[in-house]
């Protein structure tokens, strides 16, 4: 079920809604809200980072709320959250296309570990503010997850935790992985950058 939730196409659906537009045939071809606001507006990208977040928020929520309640793991929540991710990632409604995963992943990290969340975003906004690159800064954002987590958590992040650590890894790895035609670009120097001009074509699904 959190694999189903996490793979509704909410950029696609949203998009055709408001715009008539199938999202897939505009810029990068991406489903993802960057992408989104170049083929829709920033409002209605907003509208689907919102439920690309709640997607990935609402349903690991709920399996934490009930495992707490009637079997107490660290397991279960953390098996919901990847359901998300990877849905969002490979959405069998779209033939296992889809995005990168960090509005999604947001969400189902707000639920399980809120606080290395809030470090990652902080990380975010100022690699943002300082590069100028959503790719940059979100890979260094997922890159800051888990050893904030570990830091936060101390030697308890190895021994009563250990789930939750190995969790932010993987899914800081399925990102990262999930980012690799940006990390060519940004190598070679023709990565975009927030304002301004687009240097060469993108390919699909390079958007974050």
């Amino acid at each position: 079920m959190c694999y189903l939730a996490g793979a509704i196409p909410f950029g696609l659906l949203v998009v055709k809604a408001f715009k008539g537009i199938d999202i897939r045939t505009v810029g990068s071809g991406n489903i993802g809200a960057t992408n989104v606001a170049r083929a829709a507006g920033r409002k209605v990208a907003v509208l689907v980072f919102l439920l690309d977040f709640a997607k990935g928020y609402l349903p690991v929520l709920g399996v934490l709320l009930l495992s707490k309640r009637y079997e107490p793991s660290q397991l279960l929540p953390v098996l919901a959250g990847l359901a998300t991710v990877v849905g969002h990632m490979f959405p069998v409604y779209l033939k296992f296309r889809g995005g990168k995963g960090v509005a999604t992943g947001a969400g189902m990290l707000a639920a399980l570990v809120p606080l290395p969340l809030g470090i990652a975003f902080i990380v975010w906004v100022l690699v943002v503010g300082a590069s100028r690159y959503i790719s940059l800064a979100s890979i260094c954002a997922v890159v800051a997850l888990p050893v904030s987590f570990i830091v936060l958590n101390g030697g308890n992040a190895l021994d009563g935790k250990l789930t939750y650590t190995v969790f932010c890894v993987v899914i800081a790895a399925l990102v990262i992985v999930r980012h690799r035609s940006n990390i060519k670009r940004l190598l070679s120097g023709t990565e975009n950058r927030v304002g301004g001009k687009k240097k060469v074509s993108e390919s699909p699904g390079s958007e974050s």
